[in-house]
């Protein structure tokens, strides 16, 4: 079978970084991933997780582009909070929450900054979303869903961020 080119786009510079506080559910935080690795995304996973992601569980579940990941882990919020502020010094924090009251088509976003979202049960904790108010964005919907699938809503976070900053504007064609 002959290769075909796949439509690319250079890395955004810098990059947006997705977070995911105490995900639970492996198929999600296994297609985020996969999001992460397609946009060049640090994916930060924060706290406990509800599910291995040694070397054994990846390879099981197949997600054979999991070395693509440029995959980070934290004990907690406060220390991702640290470390990213150690290397994105003028990156800010969007806490993704169905509470928001600013939409994230509405919200500034910059090249650097952190997309965070809750875990699939429960969102954000509701004290860092009361402590951060000016920072909490949300995806709207128009049917009755309590919110989005946590992969969905990444997925539209990272796009609609690298769209509205540029960083597709410069598609090529790359044979694969």
């Amino acid at each position: 079978m002959a290769q075909r080119p796949r439509l690319r786009v250079p890395p955004a510079t810098p990059p947006f970084h997705v977070v995911l506080l105490e995900p639970e559910i492996p198929p999600n935080t296994g297609n985020v991933a996969r999001i992460c690795a397609a946009t060049t995304s640090p994916l930060h996973l924060v706290g406990p997780l509800g599910f291995r992601i040694d070397e054994h569980a990846v390879r099981r579940a197949g997600l054979d582009y999991w070395h693509l990941v440029d995959l980070r882990r934290h004990l907690d919020f406060p220390h991702f909070v640290h470390a990213f502020g150690q290397e994105s010094p003028g990156g800010r924090r969007l806490l993704f929450t169905a509470h928001a009251r600013t939409s994230l088509y509405d919200a500034e976003i910059r090249p650097g900054d952190a997309l965070v979202f809750g875990r699939e049960s429960v969102g954000l904790p509701e004290e860092l979303c009361a402590a951060h108010p000016d920072d909490c964005v949300g995806i709207p919907t128009s049917g009755g869903v309590r919110s989005h699938n946590l992969a969905n809503a990444v997925s539209i976070a990272v796009y609609e961020a690298l769209r509205r900053t540029g960083a597709l504007s410069r598609p090529f064609a790359e044979d694969s």
